[in-house]
C-alpha cells in the first residue's frame, strides 16, 4: 500500500505532537517532532550561556551549529521516540517553560531553520512520515499529501500546558503559561523567516472543544480518505 506524508502545523499547545504520535503508531509511520529539534537547539544555546532574558548571542550560536547533534531514539516503555542532544537524553529538559520562553527566538534564526529543515527533508524522503511543527506544510513538505493546521483559543491551550507542567511537578502559575503562549504566538506568526501560516491546502482543525479521541477519529478519517484516493 502506498504511503503518504502527513504535515501537521499549528500554534503551540494545540496537541500537534499528541495526534501525530497517535497517527504514526496507528499507521506504522515514522513520527518526527520538529518542535523538539528546535527545543534541543535552544537548550544547547542556554547551556552555553548564549541566551537569557537580557541577551542573545546569535553569531556565536550560528558559528557552533555544527556541534549540535540531534537524534530520536524509540523508548518502548513510553511508546514514542525521545530526543537526544549530543548523545544525551534531554526529553524532559526541553519541555520546561524556560526553554519554551526562548525557543521561538532561536527558531527565528535563518541558519538554525536551514540546518534543521535539511535534516527534516532527509527524515521524510521515503514518505510514511508524520511530522508536526510550524512550517511543515509550507516549507519542509509543501507537497505533502495531507496537511493539517491545528488551532484552539489561547486560554484553552494555556490550560492544557499548565496542567502538563503541574503534573510534572513544575512550580508555575497559569498566568505565566498564558503569557508564554501569547508571546510565542506573536513571535511565531511575525518572524521574517518561515512564519507560522496556514498552508492554502491545509485543513484547519479547531480542537478547543474536542476530546483526544474525537480529534484522532476526525483526523484518521481524513488520512483514510487520502489513502483511498491513492490506492
Amino acid at each position: 500500500m502506498q504511503k503518504i506524508t502527513i504535515a501537521i502545523d499549528g500554534f503551540s499547545s494545540t496537541g500537534k505532537s499528541t495526534v501525530a504520535k497517535q497517527l504514526a503508531k496507528h499507521l506504522g509511520y515514522i513520527y518526527v517532532d520538529s518542535g523538539a529539534m528546535y527545543r534541543a537547539v535552544t537548550l544547547f544555546t542556554m547551556q552555553n550561556g548564549w541566551i537569557d532574558k537580557d541577551h542573545f548571542d546569535v553569531v556565536t550560536l550560528v558559528c557552533n551549529l555544527s556541534k549540535v547533534d540531534i537524534s530520536f531514539k524509540f523508548n518502548p516503555d513510553l511508546g514514542f521516540a525521545e530526543v537526544y542532544l549530543n548523545g544525551k537524553n534531554v526529553e524532559k529538559q526541553i519541555r520546561t517553560l524556560e526553554v519554551s520562553s526562548y525557543v521561538s527566538k532561536v527558531a527565528a534564526i535563518p541558519e538554525v531553520r536551514y540546518q534543521l529543515v535539511k535534516q527534516q527533508h532527509q527524515m521524510g524522503k521515503d514518505k510514511g512520515v508524520v511530522m508536526d511543527g510550524r512550517d511543515i506544510g509550507t516549507v519542509v513538505f509543501p507537497n505533502a499529501e495531507l496537511k493539517l493546521f491545528m488551532t484552539a483559543s489561547a486560554e484553552t491551550r494555556a490550560q492544557r500546558r499548565y496542567e502538563e507542567l503541574i503534573e510534572r511537578g513544575d512550580n508555575i502559575t497559569f498566568e505565566d503559561v498564558l503569557k508564554n503562549v501569547r508571546e510565542r504566538d506573536y513571535i511565531d506568526s511575525n518572524r521574517e523567516n518561515s512564519p507560522l501560516v496556514k498552508a492554502k491546502d491545509a485543513i484547519e482543525i479547531d480542537n478547543s472543544n474536542l476530546t483526544l479521541d474525537q480529534q484522532f477519529e476526525k483526523i484518521l478519517n481524513l488520512v483514510n480518505t487520502r489513502l483511498d484516493n491513492l490506492n
